[in-house]
């Protein structure tokens, strides 16, 4: 994730989880995902896209951080 950073400077910050404590746990859940996944939020906290668990395509990663990036 820390390449997306690199890809978009100054406009993408990416952070991983542990998703295995129990507040992050509940997280996960409440976002649908059963164990993990990815998640696109604005400056805001808005969740503006998100990829469950083992689903999670980079390049449609990629290809929607352009997309919100145009808007």
């Amino acid at each position: 994730m820390s390449g997306l950073e690199r890809e978009f400077p100054g406009r993408v910050k990416a952070r991983n989880l542990d998703a295995t404590t129990p507040e992050n746990r509940r997280i996960v859940k409440g976002l649908g995902f059963q164990s993990h996944g990815l998640v696109i939020r604005s400056a805001e906290g808005k969740t503006l896209y998100k990829q469950p668990d083992h689903d999670v395509s980079m390049t449609t990663v990629r290809i929607a951080i352009r997309d919100l990036l145009r808007k």
